[in-house]
Order: C-alpha cells, then sequence, then structure tokens
C-alpha cells in the first residue's frame, strides 16, 4: 500500500500547546455544586459506584460541555485537561463517584483488563518492568515511554501525585505518523500491516499468547494509532507468534524517533483533582519516573477509565477498532479493581 497524509487539522507542535491554558479547562464553583448535588442523586439511587448510569448523575449545565469536549477531543489536538476537583475534600470514594459520573456523560466504561476492572488504580503495585505480564499502570517509579491504551477515550484522575516526578507527557501520533508518510513512506507502509503483540497473559482460554494488529490503520479519512512496542517486542517471547522482521524493527526505530522530538510533545505535571483525558488514536501518552514516600502516605496514585465516545459512530471506527473488539473475553465480568 502507498500510505498517505491524513488528518491534518489535529497536527498540532510544542509551541502551539506551550500555553496550558489553551488545554486546561477549570471547574468553576457552580459547576463543583452540580457535581455534588449529581453525587448526593447517585448516591440515594445506588449503593454500587458501576451501577450508575449517565441518568443517575444529572449534570444539566456539564453534559453539553463534556459532549463538546469528547468532539474535539476526536476532532483535534487530542488531549485536554480538567483541573479543580476537590478530591482532598471529599476524600477517595466521593472523588472516585464523581470521576465515574463524569465518565459516563463522555462516554461507555470498558474492561482494562482480564480482571474486568473498569476504574483502575494506577499506582505501584510491586511489579516489575521485566515482568513480561505486568501492565504500565501496575509498575512503580519506573518511566513509561509513549504508548496507546485499549479504547477510544483515556482519562486519568490525579489523587496523588507522590513526592515527585512522575510528569505526563503527550505527544502529536497524528503529526509523527505525516512525518514518517512524508520522509519515509516505505518504512510507514510496513506499520499499516499487522504486528503480532503479547497479551500479556490474559488471553481468552485456550488462545495463544499474542494477538495481531497494525500500527496505523486508516478508516473513512481518519487515522487509528495503536501502538505498545514493549508489547510487540515482547510477543517475541512465544515460540508460535510471527518473527519480527527487520524491516518491521527499522520502522518502529523511524517512528520513535520521531514521536522522541521534544517539538511534538506536551508535559504537564497533575495534581490533586487534575484529570486528564485523551484521544487514544491521536496522541500516545507517557510519563517520567517518579518517586513516593510510603512512610508519609505521599504515593502516587491515579484512577484510569477507558471510555468508548459517541463523538466517534459505529461507521467511524475500524472493524478491529469496534466494540468489544479482541478483548472481548475482558467484559464478561466487570469489577472496580
Amino acid at each position: 500500500m502507498e500510505p498517505t497524509v491524513l488528518e491534518t487539522h489535529c497536527e498540532w507542535t510544542a509551541a502551539d500547546v506551550a500555553d496550558p491554558t489553551t488545554w486546561t479547562r477549570r471547574f468553576s464553583d457552580a459547576e463543583i455544586a452540580e457535581l455534588e448535588t449529581a453525587l448526593a442523586v447517585a448516591r440515594a439511587r445506588h449503593d454500587d459506584l458501576l451501577d450508575v448510569t449517565r441518568d443517575d448523575f444529572p449534570l444539566p449545565t456539564l453534559s453539553p460541555v463534556l459532549a463538546g469536549l469528547a468532539h474535539q477531543l476526536v476532532e483535534g489536538r487530542g488531549f485536554v485537561r480538567l483541573a479543580g476537583l476537590p478530591v482532598q475534600r471529599w476524600g477517595v470514594e466521593d472523588s472516585c463517584w464523581v470521576y465515574w459520573g463524569l465518565g459516563r456523560h463522555l462516554g461507555e466504561p470498558w474492561p482494562q483488563n482480564a480482571r474486568g476492572h473498569v476504574l483502575g488504580d494506577v499506582r505501584d503495585q510491586g511489579r516489575s518492568p521485566d515482568d513480561p505480564e505486568a501492565r504500565g499502570n501496575e509498575i512503580g517509579g519506573a518511566a513509561l515511554g509513549f504508548h496507546t491504551d485499549g479504547s477510544d477515550l483515556v482519562a486519568l484522575l490525579c489523587l496523588d501525585p507522590g513526592v515527585s516526578g512522575g510528569e505526563s507527557l503527550v505527544v502529536d501520533a497524528v503529526g509523527a505518523h505525516n512525518a514518517l508518510v512524508r520522509a519515509e513512506p516505505e518504512l510507514a507502509a510496513e506499520l499499516y500491516a499487522h504486528l503480532p503483540y503479547d497479551f500479556r497473559g490474559e488471553q481468552p482460554p485456550d488462545s495463544p499468547g499474542w494477538y495481531r494488529v497494525p500500527v496505523f490503520t486508516a478508516h473513512r479519512g481518519r487515522l487509528f494509532v495503536r501502538y505498545i512496542r514493549p508489547y510487540i517486542e515482547a510477543s517475541q517471547r512465544h515460540p508460535d507468534a510471527p518473527r519480527l522482521t527487520e524491516r518491521q524493527r527499522a520502522a518502529m526505530d523511524a517512528y520513535d524517533a520521531v514521536l522522541a522530538d521534544p517539538d511534538r510533545r506536551v508535559e504537564m505535571r497533575l495534581e490533586p483533582g487534575d484529570i486528564q483525558i485523551v484521544d487514544n488514536y491521536h496522541v500516545l501518552h507517557g510519563r517520567r519516573s517518579y518517586r513516593d514516600d510510603p512512610a508519609t502516605g505521599r504515593v502516587r496514585h491515579l484512577k484510569r477509565l477507558w471510555l468508548a465516545t459517541d463523538a466517534l459512530g459505529p461507521e467511524d471506527r475500524p472493524a478491529r477498532f469496534a466494540r468489544p473488539g479482541v478483548m472481548a473475553h475482558w467484559g464478561r465480568v466487570r469489577t472496580r479493581t
């Protein structure tokens, strides 16, 4: 195939987003009051957060705002920060209820692992970066390279940023794709072919420990990016997985080099009450290394939502990104964490 430049209206540079006020929206006092009213309604109707629907969390003012944000994420630069939730006043449990309610107005929550977790924890869970079945949200302290997750939108609520470090990094995957297409189209074409990914031990019963998906998919003029290089490399631990070729590795090296350009990224430190939301197909995210201090209770802790958004209709997604997709077995049971 001959790859083409896609969705140039979604491209951005570090200079374009140098002013944090252009991608940060702070909740007003009136909106906080609206969230607290919705929390009271949801608490009165349900004992379990997972039973709360969009209708159970009424947001007459904020709901159209959130719908607009979802549209902007899909059609624009692909990331936003919502700031100012009083999570320290609310406490962890009420903060999770509010976060879940906000998420229900942005999309449908999807499980994040084979255990059916839909409100995931991003914190040190004692897993080593060298563990071939560990996932990034379970690994503490270490930096994480640029990657995608498993849904349309990915949201992270900061409950505690830890002692130091842990800055969130977001990079323009669309612009990086287009730069690679312009400079080295033959290598870009390699990433439109299926590559093997490691299931990290969470495959369906009696199935291989790997699956296949392209890094780049073009559909109706849109670009869909699925890229987690450590999972691609880890697939090679399975003898029956397709072997990566020198050309495929060269293509990933070339894409990584474009992603590494500091002119394509933005860095932000999430404070308590901040929510970062990204379009998982248009930007990649990562983080810097960080330090916790368990003795004082300063432990970095984010709550994660994977959301399927109505801003993308059924025909807007290629078949491999339709729900429930390759991870359908993850949705058989749904739990918080």
